[in-house]
């Protein structure tokens, strides 16, 4: 056994009124200095961007594939902390799980999905995704639907919300045939806005391609930069806006149904649009308040797809 330690006693020291140098302190200066307040800058620099190797890189893949019980998996890649999960239920939920809690700079994550003809399936994400402020490099998002003939796809995921002095490029390509539908929809949120957050600096750049049968039917890009809430209190881009959302729906019956979008908006509690051309359908939203974009994008989704919504949003 080993022999006991023994600790000095500091008691003496602390009840001591002896000058230090008693205790065997003869430069005592050093104490002095550290008893004095140490000046701090007012403004530091900006740390060194963290080098790749350390950044997030996730990669989601799956295919879907129609059988007799219904849309079923037939592949799943993942990798680099995001999860694809399958909830039970009467129809092909895919539930996509961020375990790192949100996404900073330099992080990566890329998805691609094929859905098989006659297949069935709705896309969602666990709790809304954050975006946190980026040094150096932004965060980066591909995003990359194949639907085959006659599947019927929802992308359906919670809010995105932008931290101030976030940096994120996002990309959605989507190649699909003629007979089959996609309902896409994204709302993003600008700062944290119930706690007063104002987005001073950052990036939000957002560019869609949906091609049909090989040909390019919807093109869409948004780029924000710097001052994103003074570009946003601007009346011809979002008049004080702090959420913005979209929903494209293209399928054979689009145009038709129109009117029962706009019906599906009635009352809704934020500005909010729809027109249709060329066999699909766009509604905006715009909001002050991201409560109230949520609430008439909940309204219009649900009445619009007439079923609920997944129930990952009503938790």
């Amino acid at each position: 056994m080993a022999p006991p330690t023994l600790m000095p006693n500091f008691s003496a020291f602390r009840s001591a009124r002896a000058p230090l140098s008693k205790w065997g302190f003869q430069n005592t200066r050093w104490l002095e200095m550290t008893a004095q307040p140490i000046p701090f800058p007012e403004a530091l620099p900006r740390p060194a961007p963290m080098p790749r190797m350390i950044r997030a890189e996730g990669q989601v893949r799956a295919g879907f594939i129609s059988s007799a019980r219904g849309t079923a998996l037939s592949t799943l890649y993942e990798s680099g902390g995001y999860r694809l999960k399958f909830p039970r239920g009467d129809v092909c939920e895919a539930v996509l799980v961020n375990t790192g809690g949100g996404m900073a700079g330099g992080d990566r994550l890329a998805v691609d999905l094929h859905f098989e003809g006659e297949t069935k399936a709705v896309i969602t994400t666990q709790s809304a995704e954050k975006i946190y402020r980026a040094d150096g490099q932004g965060s980066e998002i591909d995003i990359a639907l194949n639907i085959e003939a006659r599947a019927q796809v929802t992308w359906l995921p919670q809010e995105m919300i932008l931290f101030s002095g976030a940096r994120l490029s996002r990309r959605f390509t989507v190649d699909m045939k003629a007979e089959a539908s996609l309902t896409l929809f994204e709302s993003t949120i600008f700062g944290r806005v119930a706690m007063g957050e104002t987005i001073t600096e950052g990036l939000f750049r957002d560019r869609w391609r949906v091609r049909r049968e090989g040909r390019l039917i919807f093109a869409d890009d948004v780029l924000i930069e710097n001052n994103i809430a003074a570009h946003l209190d601007r009346k011809a881009v979002g008049k004080g806006a702090r959420a913005v959302g979209t929903c494209l729906f293209i399928a054979p019956d689009a145009e038709a149904r129109l009117e029962e979008a706009r019906q599906a908006l009635h009352e809704a509690p934020c500005e909010c649009a729809a027109s249709a051309w060329n066999g699909m359908m766009i509604v905006r939203f715009v909001a002050r308040d991201p409560v109230a974009l949520r609430r008439s994008a909940t309204q219009f989704l649900s009445r619009f797809r007439n079923t609920a919504l997944p129930r990952v949003w009503q938790c």
